[in-house]
């Protein structure tokens, strides 16, 4: 499948969407008007690869929706040369977003089946994480620690404490918590015991897994 001016208009729009909703870091808005999102996507949903919907990937995990990927990206407040970990890669949508904007990605994924299809696939886009790694996103990648960002794709029941331990002072954990329904949770480290909370609304994501490997 090739990325043709149609779906670069089809994204082009999708921007515009994404501004109409309250996004506005350009470096966000610019990498989503990048990334070819319908490559990375079942070939069945792929005419809806630009609407502001999630859709459904294998092992019963999804594509977020665009809005979310970048509200979560701009919630990091990430720069250029950051070194950022992403807890669920999936699809890879969120990783290429990241890496689009310079960041240096470490990333991990639980399900064996999408660890092995995205660790290959992302390569041959031209998006290469620093780290990818297939283990349990609740324990983090502490060997590469500390990072400037930590984004979670997928539901925790509760912040989960090492993931916590990892950020860098001034560091920032987005992160979906809740059962049903999750709150947009931004937690800062603002000192080496210290840390803050803000909450930004509500979202549905799938559950994040634990000691499933």
């Amino acid at each position: 499948m090739k990325d043709t001016f149609k779906h670069k208009g089809l994204r082009k729009k999708l921007v515009e969407t994404l501004i109409d909703k309250g996004i506005k870091d350009k470096a966000v808005l610019n990498a989503i008007n990048s990334v070819p999102r319908h490559l990375f996507m079942d070939s069945g949903f792929v005419g809806h690869a630009y609407v502001d919907k999630a859709f459904p990937i294998a092992a019963e995990q999804t594509i977020s929706q665009p809005y979310t990927v970048a509200r979560q990206t701009e919630l990091l407040e990430v720069k250029k040369g950051n070194k950022v970990l992403e807890i669920g890669t999936g699809s890879g949508y969120q990783a290429a977003v990241l890496l689009e904007m310079g960041v240096v990605v470490y990333t991990i994924e639980r399900q064996n089946e999408l660890f092995k299809k995205t660790s290959k696939f992302l390569p041959k886009l031209g998006y290469r994480p620093k780290k990818m790694v297939f283990g349990d996103g609740y324990k983090g990648l502490p060997e590469f620690a500390p990072y400037d960002g930590i984004v979670v794709t997928a539901a925790a029941s509760i912040v989960p404490k090492p993931l916590m331990a990892q950020l860098k002072v001034g560091g920032r954990l987005v992160i979906p918590v809740g059962d049903r329904i999750q709150i947009m949770t931004v937690i800062t480290r603002t000192s080496s015991t210290e840390f803050s909370k803000k909450e930004y609304g509500e979202y549905r994501f799938v559950p994040l897994l634990e000691d499933k490997n």
